[in-house]
């Protein structure tokens, strides 16, 4: 479904992805681990349309995204949910949803509007002030609704764990399970946590500056010993 075909990207002088090559089939997880810096959500940006790419190209559901604009791929079926929650001021909770349906999706549905909410357990803060009125946790299940609002085929989630303690993490993480087994929609998620990932993630593809070093089940990808070396410091021949 999602094709990503030697993907570069420079800024200026700096080569931030380099050749990278990744595919995600209808209703995958896959998850997309790496040191800081690794070029992960570039590679998201690069996807949703906020960063050029300067070689390789996009497909979509057999639709060419290179030359599209972000609303496009939006309307395409390209969901997307940040690291740090972007709430719209001054909008309740169900105002965020239903904002991001109107535009993201081009139409509106109250009542997939009303089950997204209640999925993600915000239908008690509804009216509340988005902004102000909900936790970490409640902010980035927010960034999952919204997401949601216009029926993507795939949500790409950077980091939505992060910040998050242990309880945090276990609610969250069954949460997207939920969304999974209910949607039946392909999830990308960058996180840092390897047991979180391993338990989330049947697939996992690992960046280090800038290029794929590894894609595979997690129990032989975390064994690699590049992808070691890439966390560790130490050389895979050491």
């Amino acid at each position: 479904m999602l094709e990503i075909a030697n993907i570069g990207v420079r800024f200026g002088g700096l080569r931030v992805l380099d050749d990278v090559s990744l595919q995600v089939g209808e209703g995958e997880i896959v998850g997309l681990v790496g040191p800081n810096g690794a070029g992960k959500t570039t590679l998201f940006n690069v996807i949703s349309g906020t960063v050029p790419h300067q070689a390789g190209t996009l497909n979509f559901g057999g639709s060419r995204l290179d030359a599209m604009p972000a609303y496009g791929r939006a309307r395409c079926g390209i969901g997307r949910a940040f690291q740090i929650p972007q709430p719209m001021h001054a909008l309740t909770v169900a105002e965020n949803v239903h904002v991001a349906q109107r535009f993201g999706a081009g139409r509106v549905d109250r009542r997939a509007q009303a089950e997204i909410l209640d999925l993600v357990g915000l239908t008690d803060k509804a009216q509340r002030d988005a902004a102000t009125a909900l936790s970490l946790t409640e902010l980035k299940a927010l960034e999952v609704a919204k997401a949601l609002a216009i029926s993507p085929r795939i949500l790409l989630l950077d980091e939505v764990l992060a910040g998050l303690e242990a309880h945090g993490k276990r609610m969250f993480t069954q949460l997207l399970a939920e969304v999974h087994a209910r949607y039946r929609i392909a999830i990308l998620i960058i996180e840092h946590d390897i047991e979180t990932i391993s338990a989330l993630c049947p697939r996992v593809a690992v960046l280090n500056f800038g290029k794929l070093i590894a894609d595979g089940a997690p129990a032989a990808v975390f064994r690699d010993p590049a992808v070691v070396a890439s966390y560790t410091g130490v050389p895979a021949d050491a």
